[in-house]
């Protein structure tokens, strides 16, 4: 069990970064990657089946991925009874002290899950696929996995397994979704234009600053008021802005702020004190693309934030870059 034991460590940063990529979850990635260990440990505890396994890395992405298809298909119909919109659970990471565009990863698993994330926008446009196709585009797409062992995860041809990647990777790439190819300068630029915007309570300065077809998603899990259906158009997303960031220097309780990574991608983490009392939290990320912001996502699901570290007292509105 102990060699079972160091395999499976060797392995377990690659697996919760195909787990996330797939499902969105940090917490769902985490517990499919430990029903991985589970099965590993009873399926090849006795050395002459282990030495059967040539490959162990293609067995435990396999055996990974039927796991998170299962849970996806249940997700789905969970998820049409959540309350509002609905946003993946945000990784996040502080700023790297030394190199204020880039950042650095606690440990091993988490470098794993940040070196295959491109922000919040890929994975919420993966929310739109089927779970056969979310799981044949990142599997194939992602991690390099032939479509002969994605047809075996999914119980079908290679042929259908290409078709539903193919699939995928249309709506991927679909003009509705949101775009993000900015590098670390280019966000730090933009987010920082956004920022000055908002603190000048005007609309143009902002527009300058967002796409024509930009995008708000706010997920609150019905615990704060939140709009039920995304934000559409620099205009109206403009204005929503500006009521949520641009009184953030004029509320009665104190709002701190800092810029942080989040999956992988600059972004925005905010605490104050809601109308009601209440602490509330924010974790807001950004997509960029020439120039422009193409969509925000603002996760303020307290259920979803347990995870995230506490602000400090130096972390004041407007937020320091």
């Amino acid at each position: 069990m102990r060699d079972l034991a160091t395999e499976f460590e060797a392995e377990r940063g690659r697996l919760l970064a195909v787990a996330h990529r797939m499902l969105g979850s940090r917490s769902e990635a985490e517990d499919a990657v430990q029903e991985t260990w589970l099965r590993y440990a009873g399926a090849l505890g006795d050395p002459a089946a282990r030495a059967q396994i040539r490959e162990l890395s293609a067995w435990l992405t396999t055996t990974c991925a039927r796991i998170c298809l299962d849970v996806l298909r249940s997700a789905r119909v969970r998820r049409e009874a959540y309350p509002g919109q609905w946003l993946p659970e945000p990784v996040v990471s502080p700023l790297d002290a030394g190199a204020p565009t880039g950042g650095y990863a606690p440990d091993p698993a988490e470098r794993a899950v940040r070196t295959d994330q491109v922000g919040t926008a890929l994975l919420v446009v993966l929310e739109r696929l089927a779970p056969e196709q979310r799981v044949a585009l990142v599997l194939h797409d992602v991690f390099a996995v032939p479509f002969a062992r994605v047809a075996d995860v999914l119980g079908t041809t290679e042929v259908a397994a290409r078709q539903l990647a193919s699939r995928a990777r249309r709506a991927v790439t679909a003009p509705d979704a949101p775009r993000h190819t900015a590098d670390p300068a280019e966000q730090r630029r933009v987010l920082a234009a956004f920022v000055a915007a908002t603190e000048s309570g005007e609309l143009d300065p902002l527009l300058r600053v967002l796409a024509p077809d930009v995008v708000f998603v706010g997920d609150s899990g019905g615990h704060f008021p939140a709009a039920r259906q995304p934000v559409v158009g620099a205009d109206k997303v403009g204005r929503f802005a500006l009521g949520l960031f641009g009184r953030a220097g004029r509320y009665a309780h104190r709002v701190l702020a800092r810029p942080v990574l989040v999956d992988g991608v600059l972004g925005l983490q905010l605490e104050t004190i809601h109308s009601d009392g209440r602490p509330i939290r924010m974790v807001t990320s950004f997509a960029v693309d020439q120039g422009r912001i193409t969509g925000l996502f603002n996760q303020l699901n307290p259920e979803k934030l347990t995870d995230v570290p506490p602000l400090n007292d130096d972390d004041q509105w407007p937020p320091r870059w």
